[in-house]
């Protein structure tokens, strides 16, 4: 089977953990999906492309999780965590996994 890549698991925690808390009421049981993405997309991070861009990639991750919460009073909720999405998947893609 072949690896997912960490743009996909970065991506699908922004949206699933959104998604999760938004739908259950429970914020928390979003956040562990979001803190379980986030943990093993800087897992596979630091192997992929060692310590430091694996610090930036989960600053990364962690801002866009921040700043989608005031992004989201401009455009909305849902836009707003897909953009932010996007854009982690993005970075997460040209620091890590276009190099294997």
């Amino acid at each position: 089977m072949a690896k997912v890549p960490t743009a996909v698991v970065a991506a699908s925690g922004l949206v699933g953990g959104y998604g999760v808390a938004r739908w259950t009421k429970k914020r928390q049981l979003g956040g562990v999906g979001l803190a379980v993405a986030g943990a093993t997309a800087a897992q596979r991070w630091r192997h992929q492309a060692g310590n430091v861009a694996a610090g930036a990639l989960t600053t990364a991750y962690v801002a866009a999780f921040a700043g989608s919460h005031p992004l989201s009073k401009k455009v909305g909720a849902w836009p707003s965590v897909f953009g932010v999405a996007g854009a982690v998947a993005l970075a997460s893609w040209a620091v890590a996994d276009r190099r294997g």
